[in-house]
């Protein structure tokens, strides 16, 4: 349902940067006003994220009213925060369709404006784009400017400081925007993000110059120190320091809810050449009390009451995939005191929240660090601890070559639980977990195993705790099925499956959750069903078995086809010589839109009606 936009008559004016850009500077502070409320109530009606959007109103207003754009490139970090980009960039009367199928993308789409120059959904892309946009501004020659908008989440990134080490080298025309909310998705970590805080938070310092010669005055003590340690006091206490040692000029910070002010710096700054760094200090959740006290939880919210305090809770009464993960953490935790949990920087979406409170000494939150968690599990195994890295999907991918020069070929017990496998729905094609049980396969010494419900997961976790080599579990996102979980652990056979129904003609090789549509097929069609457990290693005797005493096999999985479990399935067939009919039922060879997860089953032919369909067309 679209907003009554008469109800915004500043915001009515300003549907596209162009018109925003008409009005006089008076205006903005009554159309950032307007642009927040309208925001919230969209995004109450429609679902998405908020938070992030709510506290980037004014620096949106102020990006566009003073940059040329889509001429001059803006581009966003991850995305969460560009809704207010979105909504004054045409596309206001379309928020109720955020994330939704055949609605506006979640995230900047450059197939959706000419105003989104990257589409993104990973974070710390954007300086590394901005640099390459850069180089390309200048060579063209016509005054083209370049913007990257960051999160303090995000700049903890490697990819941020690989991409500012080399533009500080380089020295082109461009300008890195921090946004600094002291809040990403979970709370930022490590030793950086003291620094930022400490040192750029403005609580810290009584007295800035602009420009790179910035001096603390009136701390004696803090002078004092840095004698004593023979440090320079510029290195010490310094906002700017480590930004203007890789090559930017750093001003800040400033306050990134006053508009007017924002605007007459962004337009001294888009004439300054070389690199730039402009430290803006914003409120995550700004303007919704509720949003302001529960940033975290503001983040993505399902629909809900602008007027309530609370988000409403989830109705599913089944615990999802993640809690089931969360709760085997606490409960392997207690038996086994060498176990350590790390995640990067997903501990509220990883269920990982009662594991850090109840054990902080076995958990490491290492921020948007992926390659980092995996190496850092490989010294944890090899100083003869349990590592349980806790990974989504698409987060995992950031992390292969670690995955494989440091953990697999030295072939340690490292366990990857690797969370929002599968379609995850509403965030569409950059988080669909559709690849990893192809890239998992072809790594040699790993384990992996594809639960197909709750309790399956659980004694899976365990399985792979167990194991003396690499393994990885994958879950999908969301509840499980309702499964009953043993009052025990149990260690399940590596590369061991079972037979689920015993049917005639037809055998379904299922590889995971998919498992409760494959019944529902199978009881129409009397087909035997193999819950398989294991990609690696394949359960080759019941493969065997199977093909044997069937004239027909369907393979399943959520994950695409290309390379995945049904492959090895095939491969290994063709290899015994034993031709056969397989049929594989999964993920197609593309990039998966948005919709929910049963939108997508259903338009993938991977629920009940699909499967039966797919293998009686086959047949």
């Amino acid at each position: 349902m679209t907003l009554d936009i008469s109800k915004y008559p500043t915001l009515a004016l300003a549907n596209e940067p162009n018109e925003l850009r008409t009005l006089p500077k008076e205006a903005l502070p009554k159309l950032c006003e307007e642009l927040r409320t309208y925001l919230l109530n969209s995004v109450s009606k429609s679902s998405g994220h908020l938070a992030s959007g709510l506290g980037t109103v004014e620096l949106t207003v102020a990006l566009h009213y003073v940059y040329n754009t889509p001429f001059d490139r803006l581009i966003w970090d991850v995305g969460h925060q560009a809704y207010p980009h979105k909504i004054l960039t045409g596309r206001r009367d379309r928020m109720s369709t955020i994330r939704q199928k055949n609605g506006l993308h979640p995230f900047p789409w450059r197939e959706e404006s000419d105003y989104d120059t990257l589409s993104v959904g990973h974070s710390s892309t954007s300086i590394s784009a901005a640099l390459g946009m850069a180089i390309c501004a200048e060579k063209e020659g016509k005054s083209r400017k370049v913007v990257s908008v960051i999160g303090d989440g995000a700049i903890t990134g490697g990819m941020a400081f690989e991409a500012m080490n080399h533009a500080g080298g380089i020295h082109p025309d461009m300008l890195v925007i921090l946004n600094d909310n002291e809040m990403s998705i979970s709370e930022n970590v490590g030793a950086l993000n003291n620094h930022l805080a400490q040192l750029l938070s403005g609580n810290f310092y009584t007295s800035i110059r602009e420009g790179g010669k910035k001096v603390l005055s009136g701390l004696p003590p803090i002078k004092e120190l840095v004698k004593k340690t023979e440090e320079h006091l510029k290195g010490m206490v310094v906002p700017g320091t480590m930004f203007e040692e890789l090559g930017f000029n750093y001003i800040g910070p400033v306050d990134g809810h006053d508009v007017v002010e924002l605007v007459k710096t962004l337009k001294n700054m888009r004439e300054l050449n070389g690199p730039q760094f402009l430290h803006v200090m914003t409120k995550k959740g700004k303007g919704h009390e509720p949003a302001e006290k529960d940033p975290i939880g503001y983040h993505a919210v399902p629909k809900f009451d602008p007027t309530d305090d609370t988000l409403p809770k989830s109705t599913s009464g089944k615990p999802t995939f993640s809690k089931i993960f969360g709760d085997f953490l606490c409960d392997m935790a207690e038996q086994d005191p060498k176990l350590m949990a790390i995640t990067p920087a997903m501990r509220e979406g990883s269920g990982m929240v009662r594991f850090s409170k109840e054990f902080p000494e076995q958990y490491f939150d290492v921020a948007i660090a992926e390659q980092h968690a995996v190496t850092l599990a490989s010294g944890m195994a090899i100083g003869g601890y349990h590592p349980i890295v806790a990974i989504y999907s698409t987060f995992l991918q950031r992390g292969y070559d670690q995955l494989i020069h440091d953990v697999a070929i030295m072939n340690l017990p490292v366990m990857f639980a690797i969370d929002r496998a599968g379609l995850v729905g509403a965030d569409g094609q950059t988080h669909q977990g559709a690849f990893d049980l192809s890239f998992l396969r072809c790594i040699p010494n790993i384990v992996v195993m594809t639960p197909s419900d709750e309790n399956e997961c659980r004694q899976m976790l365990y399985t792979g705790h167990q194991h003396r080599g690499p393994s990885a579990v994958r879950y999908p996102r969301g509840s499980g099925t309702g499964a009953v979980l043993d009052d025990t652990f149990n260690e399940l056979p590596i590369g061991k499956g079972r037979i689920i129904r015993k049917g005639q003609n037809v055998a379904i090789l299922n590889f995971g959750t998919l498992l409760p549509y494959a019944r529902e097929a199978a009881e129409k069609l009397d087909a035997t069903i193999a819950d398989m457990r294991f990609v690696k290693p394949l359960d080759k005797a019941l493969v065997l078995k199977l093909a044997r005493s069937h004239d027909v096999i369907v393979t399943l999985e959520e994950n695409v086809i290309a390379g995945g479990a049904g492959s090895a399935v095939t491969e290994f067939l063709m290899k015994e010589k034993c031709i056969k009919p397989v049929l594989n039922l999964g993920l197609p060879d593309e990039f998966v839109h948005q919709g929910t997860q049963q939108e997508l089953h259903t338009e993938l032919g991977l629920d009940a009606e699909g499967i039966e369909r797919a293998i009686r067309d086959y047949l």
